[in-house]
């Protein structure tokens, strides 16, 4: 039993770690911010609001639904990034929001 302890303590700190990447979108060009989403599928962007002076926004951003919960679908929306203001990037929106359409859309970045 403790030969099985130690082999899967070793697996455990050999395997990568399963963390998600964080960026601060203001350091990055929108062509980055979205090439470090599409090749990482998920990572954290944080920057600050514009209408709470010192508050920092952050959210979960995502290539496409696959990274999002069975109860949520990939939707389009914009974060500031150094060279665009308005960079159009996904993340997850609950199936609520949908309003009664029947067809959940299915946005790839």
């Amino acid at each position: 039993m403790k030969k099985l302890v130690v082999a899967i303590a070793f697996v455990m700190a050999a395997s990568p770690a399963l963390a998600i990447s964080r960026y601060n979108a203001l350091n990055m060009s929108c062509q980055a911010a979205r090439a470090a989403i599409h090749n990482e599928g998920a990572v954290i962007l944080r920057y600050p609001s514009k209408r709470v002076s010192g508050m920092t926004l952050f959210d979960r951003y995502i290539r496409n639904s696959n990274y999002c919960d069975p109860n949520q679908y990939a939707e389009w929306t914009t974060i500031p990034t150094k060279d665009n203001p308005r960079c159009r990037v996904l993340n997850c929106q609950n199936i609520d929001n949908l309003d009664g359409m029947f067809i959940i859309p299915n946005y790839s970045l």
